[in-house]
């Protein structure tokens, strides 16, 4: 079939029809996060730790995605969106289909894993279940540690309704004053600054007169019974949790800033208080009467209450995966170090042993080839950060320049920038400031990174910098040779433990070139139109994808084999998907393996028969992007940051790299089939956008993923 033919064909690819609701499917992905709660099969611990994730993500999704969606819908706008779904009905949607998996949710914690925790000596108790003695030392703990850090605020005509921050766990409590019988509104703000579960010291950790692992009440049931403390003289009517979340997506105009790093600081101390209330949350007991008054103080909707049968705010529960219980959690992985960067032995050490061991000279080891790291299998520590690490102490090393998007409050790789900096090394971090929900951190080592002499910048305006690369330049000998780190993942060793990533370690002259021009282009007024190997958003990016995809498609067409399979995060642009099911009305074979949001209908008869879609869930978080186009048998591999999303490919600085080397290659069509032949981590995609999670058959094994690549990663290190 030609390309005429397909331009002749009945069918519209831009029908609203074949596109799903970006809101929508991202509901369906936590749904998929939620069922490895639900999953028996999952260590009970870790269950909880699901839970605790679903609400996070929860929470994220009303602050930036759904109070967009109220604020298009107040305005009365219909943004083109492909499937066509106004918002006033996005939200009916969307509201539909919470109120029933938030119950789910929290009858999952209330009657099933609470219970279970029992089952292992964790008892989390409602206060008046305690005995005497603990009682006692609550008591004690409130008036010492709790008591100091409230504030009651009274709502009366002379004390307005409280400014409440987002995110914010509150009790609304109803007093009486004795004399009058006159009843006043009070909220009670339970502080974050505190830790939401308070346990018992090991003397009272014991449940009906028997040593237990743990037991404890809720922070703000300790508060709540003893009210009395904060309202002396007064009758406590009644007292309701509730908890408000607000708008957090603020708009910046870079190019109206004079300062973008004070104009983002401004914008996030707005964050907290300003932004309008998109949820409430309160527990299913509170009045009717109390109900209506918090909604007109707040100024919501009925359509914005969330009535919640137990502990509010599930997201805590991360707090057990602290306990000292290993059998109830997944087995421990250490990550390893990649083959090529093992330690390597001298034998004249001068320890006791009589030999040490060290990393190896990383550039020595790069100048015989490319290695390529997935993480969290093999190390972080001991391949990109060494690599940096190496660079800010090597005197050869003459300038390291670097992308920043997200790292850890305590980031090593940061910390070797600035010892970089007084190595007296020219030093370039492009620090993201826009990285949503990151943006105190990332202000907080900025200003660090300056103090320190690095020449810090804030990369394009208009244009979030996501890309994850480093640069390193070296003089040898009479030469300059350059170095380069190109990953999937940020730059950021506690993530690199729960999210699978990969990263490029090369010393490739066009590599090196490609990303000097990058970071010139960056730091710079330079206008770059073409790189050599690199595919950068928003420049070269998506003309190359689609490309790429039309090869593929011509060589279906010319009676060849066409296939292509790509691992993304989200798969939303609507030129990207037409063009996707273009290829598949010509016969290409198409395998997308996307964690989160996928618009892509596959299996619809006559338009996209052959685009299978998974979505894998599991222990760590599938994070890399990986994209393979068969090429007539002789197949290309990308690597990079940049998912099929329109923001990646048109509003981002993105970079994906061509793996070139063979023998890495088939590294990376072995995590491809390693994903697609999962029968216990994946979900099938179904064209009306529900997804079915694959089961092992009768006789099979299961065949998770994340377990696979664990038990590869060790064979692979015994071998060596």
């Amino acid at each position: 079939m030609t390309r005429a033919d397909l331009a002749e064909q009945s069918v519209d690819l831009s029908d609203p029809r074949y596109y799903i609701n970006r809101e929508v499917s991202w509901l369906g992905f936590n749904e998929r996060v939620l069922h490895e709660a639900l999953d028996p099969r999952t260590p009970l611990l870790e269950r909880l730790k699901f839970l605790a994730i679903y609400s996070s993500n929860l929470d994220e999704f009303f602050m930036v995605r759904i109070s967009g969606v109220m604020e298009q819908a107040e305005a009365g706008v219909h943004p083109r969106t492909p499937d066509q779904t106004a918002p006033a009905k996005q939200l009916e949607i969307m509201r539909s289909h919470l109120v029933k998996e938030v119950a789910l949710q929290h009858q999952t914690f209330e009657y099933e894993l609470r219970p279970a925790l029992t089952e292992h000596g964790i008892y989390l108790q409602n206060y008046r279940d305690l005995t005497q003695e603990q009682i006692f030392f609550l008591r004690d703990y409130f008036e010492k540690r709790i008591f100091p850090v409230l504030t009651p605020l009274s709502v009366d005509p002379s004390h307005p309704f409280p400014r409440m921050s987002n995110l914010s766990l509150n009790l609304a409590v109803r007093v009486a004053d004795p004399e009058t019988g006159l009843e006043r509104f009070a909220r009670v703000k339970v502080p974050s600054s505190l830790p939401r579960f308070v346990g018992m010291p090991e003397p009272l950790r014991t449940y009906q007169g028997e040593p237990c692992q743990w037991i404890g009440v809720p922070l703000e049931q300790v508060i709540a019974e003893n009210l009395g403390y904060l309202f002396t003289g007064m009758a406590i009517v009644g007292h309701h949790l509730f908890r408000i979340t607000r708008d957090a997506d603020f708009p910046v105009l870079e190019d109206e800033a004079d300062d973008l790093l004070l104009a983002i600081e401004k914008e996030i101390s707005k964050r907290r208080l300003e932004g309008f209330v998109c949820r409430v949350e309160v527990e299913s007991t509170m009045p009717e009467d109390l109900k209506a008054g918090l909604m007109g103080e707040l100024k919501v909707g009925r359509d914005r209450v969330y009535e919640v049968d137990g502990l509010l705010n599930l997201s805590d529960l991360f707090f057990f995966l602290s306990l000292p219980l290993p059998e109830l959690k997944d087995q421990p992985w250490a990550a390893l170090v990649p083959p090529r960067l093992k330690p390597v032995v001298d034998l004249d050490g001068d320890d006791a042993k009589g030999y040490s061991e060290h990393p190896p000279n990383i550039f020595a080891t790069l100048r015989e080839g490319d290695i390529l790291m997935h993480h969290p299998y093999e190390s972080f520590t001991a391949s990109v950060q060494e690599f940096i690490t190496q660079a800010a102490n090597d005197a050869k090393v003459l300038a390291i320049k670097m992308t920043l998007y997200r790292t850890s409050g305590d980031s090593p790789i940061v910390k070797a920038l600035i010892a970089a900096a007084a190595n007296r090394k020219q030093v370039v971090a492009l620090v993201e400031l826009k990285a949503r929900f990151d943006e105190a951190n990332n202000i907080e080592w900025a200003k660090k990174l300056e103090d320190a002499g690095v020449h810090v910048v804030y990369g394009i305006v208009g244009l979030k910098t996501h890309t994850k690369t480093t640069l390193v330049v070296r003089e040898e000998g009479d030469e300059i040779r350059r170095y380069v780190h190109i990953g999937t993942g940020n730059y950021n060793p506690k993530t690199s433990k729960l999210y699978t990533d990969l990263g490029l370690l090369s010393c490739r002259d066009d590599l090196g070139a490609d990303l000097t021009d990058l970071f010139n282009s960056l730091t710079g007024y330079s206008r770059q139109q073409a790189y050599r190997k690199l595919l950068v958003a928003p420049l070269t990016l998506r003309d190359r994808m689609e490309a790429l995809i039309h090869r593929e498609i011509d060589q279906a067409q010319s009676g060849g084999k066409g296939k292509i399979v790509a691992k993304m995060n989200s798969l939303v642009d609507a030129r990207i998907i037409k063009l996707l099911y273009e290829a598949s009305q010509a016969g290409v074979e198409i395998d997308l393996i996307v964690r989160g949001i996928c618009c892509l209908r596959p299996g619809m008869t006559g338009v996209s028969d052959n685009i299978r879609v998974i979505s894998v869930i599991g222990r760590f978080l599938e994070h890399s992007r990986i994209f393979c186009f068969h090429n007539d048998g002789q197949p290309e591999y990308y690597i990079g940051s940049a998912d099929w999303m329109t923001r990646n490919l048109d509003r981002r600085v993105e970079a994906v790299v061509p793996i070139e080397d063979p023998g890495l290659n088939k590294e990376l069509q072995m995590i491809l089939d390693t994903l697609l032949a999962d029968n216990r981590q994946a979900w099938e995609m179904d064209a009306d956008g529900t997804f079915t999670q694959r089961r092992p058959q009768a006789g099979e094994e299961a065949r998770g993923t994340h377990a696979t690549m664990m038990a590869y990663t060790l064979k692979r290190d015994s071998l060596l």
